[in-house]
């Protein structure tokens, strides 16, 4: 496991959490689980294990947790190991005793997140290693899957990735969007640069999207903070840095894969925010494995 990920930590506080798993859960028991309802007796038992079927990084384990608790105190969820860690197949994840209706009516939907969950820290994880010797940072995008945002963030950290903007309250980024409307108006990017350092405090950061070598020129000269390199080839980024000449951080975006990722990082980027990290991930493959008590 990385030693910079050691202290990552869940991002959503206890409510947050439970209100994200409530959601999951009446998504899929609805009125209720009628197969385990009518088929397997309240007293019985069971003990299971979460399993790897294929090589990742793990991440998850603490929601999988919460599920557990939330659906039956009774059912005891222990850990083998942690967010971060990398499994080989066959490798056990975690253990789990308790009622086995309620480990039943439980299990998909641990099972669910920790999966997706580790597939983010898993892709992740693969982006990261690619520029390991580089200078550069490997962030995510808002291109998350609606209402797990944050979770998807924190399994980005924990694959050893950093965390672009949680929402749009947390930076100015211009982008080309605005740009048309505020062309149409007459304003130039200097002019919206200007407007949002008039109207933002000095905590905020600014950032623009530019898309030619003069649009880059011109919002360097005009002081923002960060260029965001719009699905530049890797040869016009290389142009883009030099003319930018350290007056801002540099950001590079879009069409960003694996296979192009080194040589956009070679340009002389600071960052490169990927949103394949989060929508374009393979899950993790996770299984569960029961045995069951019965008593009477």
């Amino acid at each position: 496991m990385p030693a910079e990920q050691t202290f990552v930590t869940l991002p959503l506080l206890e409510p947050q959490l439970l209100r994200v798993i409530d959601t999951a859960l009446q998504e899929d028991l609805g009125m209720g689980d009628v197969t385990t309802d009518n088929l397997i007796d309240p007293s019985w038992q069971a003990k299971g294990v979460f399993y790897a079927k294929d090589e990742g990084v793990l991440a998850g384990i603490p929601v999988a947790a919460a599920i557990f608790r939330r659906v039956d105190p009774a059912i005891v969820f222990t850990p083998l190991l942690n967010d971060g860690d990398r499994v080989a197949r066959g490798d056990l994840i975690g253990r789990m005793a308790g009622p086995a209706a309620s480990i039943l009516r439980a299990e998909r939907v641990a099972l669910n997140f920790m999966q997706r969950l580790s597939g983010v820290a898993t892709m992740t994880a693969r982006y990261v290693a690619e520029v390991r010797d580089l200078p550069v940072r490997i962030t995510e995008t808002r291109k998350t899957t609606p209402g797990l945002r944050s979770l998807e963030k924190y399994a980005v950290r924990v694959g050893g990735g950093h965390n672009h903007r949680q929402n749009l309250a947390d930076g100015v980024l211009i982008k080309d969007n605005h740009l048309e409307a505020l062309a149409l108006a007459g304003f130039s990017i200097t002019d919206a640069i200007n407007q949002c350092k008039a109207r933002v405090t000095h905590m905020v950061r600014i950032e623009v999207e530019v898309t030619s070598l003069e649009q880059a020129r011109e919002a360097a000269e005009a002081g923002v903070d960060w260029i965001l390199l719009d699905n530049m080839p890797p040869e016009r980024m290389r142009e883009a840095v030099g003319i930018i000449a350290g007056r801002a951080k540099v950001e590079a975006s879009g069409g960003v894969t694996l296979e192009n990722l080194r040589a956009v990082a070679e340009a002389g980027v600071d960052l490169v925010s990927a949103g394949a990290l989060t929508h374009s991930y393979r899950a993790l493959d996770i299984s569960v494995e029961l045995n069951y008590k019965l008593k009477g």
